[in-house]
């Protein structure tokens, strides 16, 4: 059974800093793109970034850019996210996921099979 589970949200000021993390069971994520994503309420998922397999390079959403560093450690099956200058508009419910999609679609929710339930990170100003 595959499991997703992320880890790390929390309540933040703007211009901090958060690292989430997200620890997968039963799939080598090796194999597997591993992203992020966020949601608030209303809104589509949001693509965050991406660690494409096996973990060489990483893609991130435009209004992440410069600010997120996604990085995985195989072996421990575990993603991290790690987001500085934070801003009230980082404020979301974020999702780790796993994809075995072409690099192409790899920005796509509807492309990732296993999802995590999610970690709450609030921004206040």
């Amino acid at each position: 059974q595959v499991q997703l589970a992320e880890t790390g949200g929390g309540l933040v000021q703007v211009g901090d800093s958060l690292r989430l993390s997200c620890v997968v069971s039963g799939l080598p994520i090796i194999n597997y793109h591993m992203a992020w994503f966020r949601q608030t309420p209303g809104k589509e998922r949001e693509f965050v970034g991406v660690s494409s397999r096996p973990g060489s390079n990483a893609y991130y959403g435009e209004s992440v850019k410069g600010r997120f560093t996604i990085s995985r450690d195989n072996g421990k099956k575990m993603v991290y996210l790690q987001m500085n200058s934070l801003k009230p508009e980082d404020k979301g419910i974020y999702y780790c996921a796993s994809s075995p999609a072409e690099l192409s679609a790899i920005r796509r929710a509807d492309m990732y099979h296993y999802w995590g339930q999610g970690t709450q990170v609030t921004v206040s100003s």
